[in-house]
């Protein structure tokens, strides 16, 4: 056996997306990092080797997708890869570029933890791990090292405390916990894809296989099969260990796979014909796991903190996906997840698990019995019940760019760890901030961008005055359509501050009478001010809507200038099944809507669409001065200059200020990749509304010169080095072609000294 040595700042320990956004963090801010992955690809879960799609917050909230690290991977990704909804190795290549790519970063793949030295007073000095196929024994030594390997095996190693199972009720009062205390944890699954032949493809089940019969255990209980395959409930854990027997578990996963795509080729009544000419193509043969060991921390989150949204001063992540407990034993239970039952979406218990969006405090990620050890990932400090929550990838992957980024400043500062200062946090939130992240109580303060202290102009500014209904005889009109007004409705409305005069809906009355139509608008705080009857409503009528389609109906509210602030108010519609509020042909930035679904509180409607709407006087909301404004992504108001699309393209935003300054860094933020999931936008994809070319140009002698220019843009987040100090007192950033949007837009211009 061959032995090495090498020596870092850091050591991080598992490369799936919460190792790895760590591992770039740190690297980028100046670390000397190791990232150390025991399988032969980056991505965990999201790899070529599982392929589980990235998910997060987005997946129910509008406009609530995960920025930073993780956006950059997955704009990347839609924009190169052929396929829609499965990753494969083109994601594989894009994580090991941008590694390979990453400045001070080392990677060593095929590398399994087999060893931790640990000083006294808990203080790792080294992991020791094996590479496989090489015969070769690698130390790491390190000022401080983040345990991402989902089992938390270095935490374990190194005599740390941690969980596994499920906590009672009475412990933290959580209402999703069970009565009593158990080892009960989730499952692991596998997936497989199926592809169409365009020919019969016969198919035998193996005599090991399982063998499935009735039809009930599936459509009656919440695993509904379809012919390509990716079934999230292919899932085993209990009675099995989930690290201890993974081995067994990938065994009888792989019998139950075979066995469920027997019942669909050759006896589900519903799939068989559809199914026929379908052949297996793929079948993963590394589980993804969901839950094991928990590392307790300097904080435990729990359920409480996901639904009351606790303020945390050391807030470093959001999350807002719900609490998605799944049953104990998967296959094996009555139902693989309570949740997926018929009409789930409007059960009681669904209703109760919708959380978010939410932030997490730095503490949750600081092991409790280890000096210098950070965790990300699944095996972070929560209960059981909030796991259910934080544990999909989108999440995971900011806990790992949050944690990287303490560990860099940490060690630039020279300050422990888990002692940092106030001002050291308030730096992580901020250097987060910076690099794209969002979180839900901080805005940009940094001191340093000079941006900030300039007035801003542009070439014009749009101005929302109307969302035009889809076209007539879409699917969703009509009695049995999904606009119908079955339950209370919400469109979120940006103002202006100024005075409203009118609004009005685009609405259907499919009955041969008058219906009311009543509606209320409301100031909210935010975008995802989900409670259905906010206090305070500003306006509240009923309006009569005669029968016949698509008429649009006014309604003269009269509030004067001043009524609210700027920011947004909520128009709400009660439910009255005989009308239909029509959708918008699309949404407006930074304006959605939301439907009741019981419990008093609301959720998106649909992946993220709009209702047609009329508003006069149109309202700036999309003024200039949004680019400073410190958050890059609609929250409290829509934080976005956008230019008027009847100007056409070319579009400029320039900041002016009272005494020349110099500037060498600009960084810009554009929209995009931000209203829905991942898994909603198709394959080759760039936003339409993110600007393509573009140049930054500043005054200098009395006329304006060119300092860069951009071609092919569709990133969200650009940082440019300009190759010397630039002393001006006034930058224009001037954008000349999107990716099919008539406007220019902008979230945020940042410009250093250095």
């Amino acid at each position: 056996m061959r032995t090495r040595e090498e020596r870092y700042d850091l050591v991080v320990c598992g490369g799936g997306l919460a190792g790895f956004c760590a591992a770039v963090a740190a690297a980028r801010h100046g670390a000397k990092t190791c990232l150390v992955q025991d399988r032969p690809v980056l991505g965990g879960n999201s790899s070529s080797e599982i392929r589980v799609s990235p998910q997060g917050a987005a997946n129910f909230h509008a406009y609530a997708r995960e920025t930073g690290i993780i956006s950059e991977l997955l704009i990347e990704e839609r924009a190169s890869n052929h396929e829609h909804q499965w990753t494969n190795s083109v994601w594989d290549l894009i994580l090991y570029d941008m590694a390979m790519r990453t400045d001070g970063l080392t990677v060593h793949l095929n590398t399994s933890i087999a060893s931790v030295d640990v000083a006294e007073g808990r203080t790792i000095r080294s992991v020791t791990g094996r590479v496989a196929a090489s015969e070769t024994e690698l130390t790491l030594h390190a000022d401080l090292f983040i345990d991402c390997t989902g089992d938390g095996i270095v935490a374990e190693l190194a005599g740390c405390e941690w969980r596994m199972g499920s906590e009672g009720r009475d412990e933290f009062m959580e209402p999703h916990a069970p009565a009593l205390p158990s080892a009960d944890v989730m499952g692991s699954s596998i997936y497989f894809r199926a592809v169409d032949t365009g020919r019969p493809a016969p198919f035998k089940r193996p005599e090991w296989a399982h063998s499935y019969e009735d039809a009930s255990f599936f459509y009656e209980k919440g695993r509904i099969p379809e012919p390509g395959g990716g079934y999230w409930w292919l899932e085993l854990g209990v009675p099995w260990h989930t690290i201890y027997d993974g081995e067994t578990i990938r065994h009888e996963l792989t019998r139950h796979l075979l066995g469920v795509w027997d019942f669909v080729k050759n006896k589900d009544p519903r799939l068989k014909l559809k199914a026929a000419n379908y052949a297996i193509d793929w079948i993963g043969q590394v589980p993804g796991k969901r839950e094991s060991r928990r590392i307790m921390g300097e904080y435990i989150v729990t359920e409480h903190d996901l639904t009351n949204v606790t303020a945390f001063a050391d807030e470093v992540v959001f999350g807002g996906w719900f609490i998605d407990l799944h049953s104990p034993g998967g296959l094996l239970a009555d139902v693989s997840e309570p949740t997926a039952v018929a009409g789930h979406e409007h059960s009681v218990h669904m209703n109760k698990s919708f959380v978010g969006p939410f932030g997490l405090p730095l503490r949750a990620f600081m092991a409790r019995d280890a000096s210098n050890l950070l965790m990300a990932g699944r095996n972070i400090s929560v209960t059981h019940v909030a796991l259910g929550s934080v544990r999909v990838m989108g999440t995971t992957a900011l806990m790992g760019q949050a944690v990287g980024t303490a560990a860099a400043v940490s060690l630039k500062r020279g300050e422990p760890v888990k002692r940092l200062t106030a001002e050291a946090i308030a730096e992580v939130q901020q250097t987060l901030l910076r690099d794209g992240c969002f979180l839900p109580g901080r805005r940009n303060e940094d001191p340093s961008d000079l941006a900030r202290s300039a007035s801003v102009s542009a070439s014009s500014e749009a101005v929302m005055s109307a969302m035009l209904p889809a076209d007539a005889g879409e699917t969703h009109d009509g009695a049995s359509g999904r606009d119908v007004l079955r339950e209370r409705r919400g469109q979120w409305i940006a103002v202006d501050g100024g005075e409203l005069e009118k609004l009005s809906v685009c609405v259907s009355n499919l009955s041969d009478r008058e219906q009311t139509l009543q509606v209320c608008l409301t100031p909210v705080e935010h975008i995802w001010e989900y409670r259905v009857r906010p206090q305070n409503p500003a306006a509240e009528a009923c309006l009569t809507v005669p029968p016949g389609e698509r008429q649009w109906i006014e309604w003269p509210v009269r509030l004067p200038a001043g009524w609210m602030a700027e920011g947004y108010a909520r128009l709400d519609a009660a439910a009255n099944p005989n009308l239909v509020w029509h959708r918008a042909k699309r949404p407006e930035p930074g304006l959605v809507s939301a439907t009741e679904r019981g419990g008093g509180r609301m959720r998106r409607f649909e992946e993220g669409v709009a209702m047609s709407l009329r508003i006069e006087p149109g309202q700036r909301c999309y003024r200039a001065e949004q680019v400073i404004s410190g958050v890059t992504r609609p929250h409290r108001s829509t934080n976005l200059w956008r230019s008027d699309p009847e100007a056409g393209l070319p579009g400029w935003v320039e900041l002016r200020w009272p005494e020349p300054a110099t500037l060498q860094i600009i960084e810009l933020t554009f929209p995009g990749h931000l209203l829905r999931d991942f898994r909603f936008y198709p394959a080759a994809y760039k936003a339409p509304e993110c600007p393509r070319d573009y140049a930054v140009w500043a005054w200098q002698d009395g006329v304006w010169r060119e300092l860069l220019q951009v071609e092919g843009n569709y990133q969200r987040h650009r940082r440019h080095k300009l190759a010397a100090k630039v002393r001006t007192d006034r930058l224009k950033i001037v954008i000349t072609a999107t990716n099919g949007s008539p406007s220019a837009e902008l979230y945020e211009i940042r410009c250093y000294e250095s």
